[in-house]
């Protein structure tokens, strides 16, 4: 008996800086087992971003994606690490935080995969991800990460076409993006990376993407621009992680509270466009 041949994704789903092992992070509710027999309990912040996490996946994705196959990209910091000195990780064994991303990841990596899509990782920061993605590459190889062109299961950049009635739906994904201290100016490296891909790919007589996806600031972006097959977008997806105190640090981080959520990519029937979900922290509470 021949087995009917699953529909082509015409969807891709972005997540990024989920920060697995940060309290502030993203974890299951019923927490981790740690190395010493202790044990982990999520605070109320790590609750509300589960909620939304589970809301993301069984509600908005299939309605985004028309019930549809989708692909999954996880765009970079997929775990915290030991990084700059921070005092807010759950554990700084490498290890126990491979598991919370495991965790985290496998049902929405394997219910995209039973409907047909395929799972990419891109390699964030050395400080999280590890030095050339050696902290995230054995996860994105359990989870069968589909490898690049040297058999590894995380990489640099993605080039990715989505299928779909449109030839021209050419996405390049990276991780890093330069950020600003102006909400004024958030669009602006948005903009000067689609700038530059399509300048770098007409001097070269190459397709330009349709979606130039970038992450590490944690604030959803969007800067469409026109192209000859129509519209183009640089965009960001907001991140899985509330404010650290690095955020305190930082011009217009430490003034806005945090948003988390994803991003659809879709090469539609009708038209190829993007769009965002997202939720926000409410402010704390006003004291009196």
């Amino acid at each position: 008996m021949t087995r009917p041949r699953r529909a082509t994704p015409q969807s891709m789903i972005v997540i990024s800086d989920t920060h697995c092992s940060c309290q502030l992070g993203l974890i299951r509710p019923e927490g981790i087992d740690l190395d010493e027999g202790g044990h982990y309990t999520p605070n109320v912040i790590q609750l509300q971003m589960w909620a939304w996490w589970r809301e993301f996946w069984d509600q908005w994705v299939p309605a985004a994606t028309r019930g549809g196959p989708y692909d999954i990209l996880l765009n970079g910091d997929w775990i915290d690490n030991e990084h700059h000195g921070v005092k807010t990780l759950i554990t700084n064994n490498i290890q126990v935080q491979r598991q919370i991303g495991l965790d985290c990841l496998r049902p929405q990596v394997e219910r995209a995969q039973a409907l047909g899509g395929r799972f990419y990782v891109v390699r964030g920061t050395a400080a999280h991800d590890g030095g050339s993605g050696q902290d995230v590459e054995m996860m994105a190889r359990e989870l069968g990460a589909v490898p690049n062109e040297f058999g590894r299961c995380s990489r640099w950049e993605l080039w990715k076409r989505i299928e779909g009635p449109d030839p021209h739906c050419l996405v390049h994904a990276l991780h890093h993006i330069g950020s600003t201290s102006r909400t004024a100016y958030e669009t602006s490296a948005p903009k000067a990376e689609i700038t530059e891909e399509m300048v770098s790919a007409a001097k070269t007589g190459q397709e330009a993407p349709r979606f130039t996806v970038r992450s590490h600031r944690h604030r959803p972006t969007e800067a469409p621009e026109f192209c000859v097959w129509g519209r183009a977008w640089a965009l960001v997806p907001p991140g899985w992680q509330a404010k650290t105190e690095l955020a305190y640090r930082v011009a217009g981080a430490r003034t806005t509270q945090p948003i988390f959520g994803g991003l659809l990519l879709r090469n539609g029937e009708e038209e190829v466009y993007p769009r965002f979900r997202t939720w926000e922290l409410a402010r704390p509470r006003i004291e009196r």
